[in-house]
């Protein structure tokens, strides 16, 4: 059986979110990463030595890490349920592209907010960042209801993962309506609502 690596509210709920509209089997593993231990009393970095989560771990023991890369392989379990398109379609490509950018674009300029060692002028140009990717994502937004195609993917997973972050280090995302709402309807699917109640974030995330 598959097992995820998490940490509640880290960019591993869009795995752990992906895994909940599979339908696959698997287990979860809650991991601190300050001490980079798991709820088991493992030692973290024997399992995934880069420190950080997730990972996901197959019945072998072999180990997956990267966000973006253990979402496409979850979609890619089950590919009647669309989570991805079709590997090799122009769509899948378009898949990809929305996955470099919020892990270049958006997760890299939240990462600094949530280090206390962060300067205020280290903030200041995260802030500055980020604002000018949301200002771009709001318009790209506005005609649609999921990122590719008609049909919620993976990439909706991972969105709605770093947007929540905004609440946590005090960047307000309701200045732009369009963002909200999507929130709103990513957090209304069913398989969501498990995934962040079983990390115990139902009422901080929706």
């Amino acid at each position: 059986m598959l097992k995820l690596y998490y940490s509640p509210g880290a960019c591993s709920l869009a795995a752990h979110i992906a895994l909940c509209e599979s339908g696959l089997s698997f287990e979860l593993e809650k991991v601190d990463l300050a001490s980079r231990r798991t709820a088991s009393g493992g030692d973290y970095l024997s399992i995934n030595s880069k420190g950080y989560v997730p990972a996901l771990q197959f019945a072998d023991g072999s180990v997956l890490t990267e966000g973006p890369a253990i979402l496409q392989y979850v979609a890619d379990q089950n590919p009647g349920l669309r989570l991805a398109p079709p590997v090799g379609s122009r769509e899948r490509y378009q898949l990809q592209a929305w996955l470099n950018f919020f892990s270049s674009e958006l997760h890299k300029q939240y990462s600094p907010l949530f280090n206390p060692a962060c300067t205020a002028e280290q903030r200041q140009t995260a802030i500055a960042a980020l604002e000018r990717r949301y200002i771009w994502l709001a318009n790209e937004l506005r005609d649609r209801t999921y990122l590719v195609g008609d049909c919620f993917t993976i990439a909706d997973a991972y969105l709605f993962t770093v947007n929540g972050w905004g609440a946590f280090i005090g960047f307000d995302l309701g200045r732009w309506p369009v963002i909200g709402a999507y929130q709103q309807r990513i957090a209304a699917r069913q398989a969501v609502q498990a995934a962040l109640r079983a990390e115990g974030l139902l009422k901080d995330m929706t």
